[in-house]
């Protein structure tokens, strides 16, 4: 204690005996230091991304146009649904710029079927007529990616699913409601059926959504990846795609052959498991817990932007969202209790983007 008493000591003494005009000094600089750091953190804060739950005032049309009527309307249909606002505090303009494709990226983040049925204008100007991937896909202009990305387009009926919150919820996945997407699909069949129920209660996942995403995945007759392919002598599988990537087929195939040996499935089952848990802890753990936001990436937990997006395919949450729509359409469960995440952008038109 002598010890402590002797400091203070010394440190009182070392204080009176700094000059006045010193004094002043110093805590002037102390001021300005706290200033800036208080603004620092006050800055900080205003530009975090928050989550708020919808409560029917509580978000802004003048700064967010066109929201609020199309929550309103989908919430009076739907009594038992909640609508959490997602302020993602990011400028619209800036992000449909890091979405696009340019000179500096060499794999577009944003491709389209190479099909008539899109209009001319949704092909890049770069690479217009450029292939990518297995030579059916092209690049999304900026125009198709505000369309898809703009949520006012999203809250309606037909689309809104792409918003859910990918959560398991008792009661409201059952094994009857996979069945009825699931049948005449490699996923047919009660064992299947009861085994996607499980996976997705144990991994909190919502089971409609992995049914919808292996039918995205590998179609309704599945793929080589589903029902079997050998790797180093060995049968694999890998349902999800996972690691599919590349600029042709066999690259495509072989990658996503190797990362299933890798994980050592071997059997579809296993595939089945680990695929859910690499969903939930590579997307959903880190903010991604929607299909819109597994494709378009605004979600600044995982630590970049843009980037960590689950496919390519501009369109797959909107295919992806009218799978799960009708499944729980099937089950009767379409109006349990479900909640919707809407991403709010700064500076958004007045007018819905075409």
């Amino acid at each position: 204690m002598d010890k402590i008493y002797n400091l203070i000591e010394k440190i009182k003494n070392i204080i009176r005996s700094i000059p006045k005009r010193i004094k002043i000094f110093i805590i002037v600089v102390l001021i300005i230091i706290i200033a800036i750091i208080s603004i620092s953190i006050i800055i900080k804060e205003e530009n975090k991304q928050k989550y708020e739950l919808y409560n029917g005032s509580n978000i802004s049309e003048d700064k967010y146009p066109g929201y609020k009527e199309l929550i309103d309307d989908l919430q009076k249909s739907h009594p038992n649904w909640t609508f959490t606002l997602f302020y993602t505090k990011l400028d619209w303009e800036e992000v449909i710029a890091n979405e696009g494709h340019s000179d500096e990226r060499i794999t577009p983040l944003n491709l389209i079927p190479d099909s008539s049925n899109y209009p001319e204008d949704w092909r890049c100007e770069i690479d217009k007529d450029k292939r990518f991937d297995n030579g059916t896909w092209l690049c999304a202009s900026d125009k198709a990616i505000k369309h898809q990305m703009d949520p006012r387009n999203i809250l309606n009926e037909d689309n809104i699913f792409q918003f859910l919150e990918l959560k398991y919820t008792e009661g409201a996945q059952t094994i009857e409601g996979i069945k009825s997407l699931t049948d005449d699909s490699f996923l047919a069949g009660d064992s299947i059926a009861g085994a996607l129920v499980e996976a997705g209660k144990n991994a909190n996942v919502d089971a409609y959504f992995i049914t919808s995403r292996l039918i995205q995945e590998q179609g309704r007759s599945g793929t080589v990846l589903s029902r079997g392919y050998e790797f180093n002598d060995i049968i694999v599988y890998n349902p999800f795609n996972i690691k599919a990537t590349g600029n042709s087929s066999e690259e495509i195939l072989q990658n996503a052959a190797e990362y299933a040996y890798e994980q050592s499935w071997n059997t579809i089952e296993k595939a089945l498991i680990g695929g859910v848990d690499f969903v939930r802890t590579s997307y959903i753990d880190v903010g991604q817990n929607t299909l819109y936001l597994q494709k378009f990436d605004v979600v600044k937990q995982e630590g970049e932007l843009y980037t960590h997006q689950y496919m390519q395919n501009l369109l797959a949450p909107k295919s992806e969202a009218s799978n799960m729509k009708a499944i729980y359409e099937a089950s009767g469960t379409v109006d349990t209790n479900l909640n919707f995440i809407v991403p709010l952008y700064e500076n958004m038109p007045e007018e819905i983007s075409e």
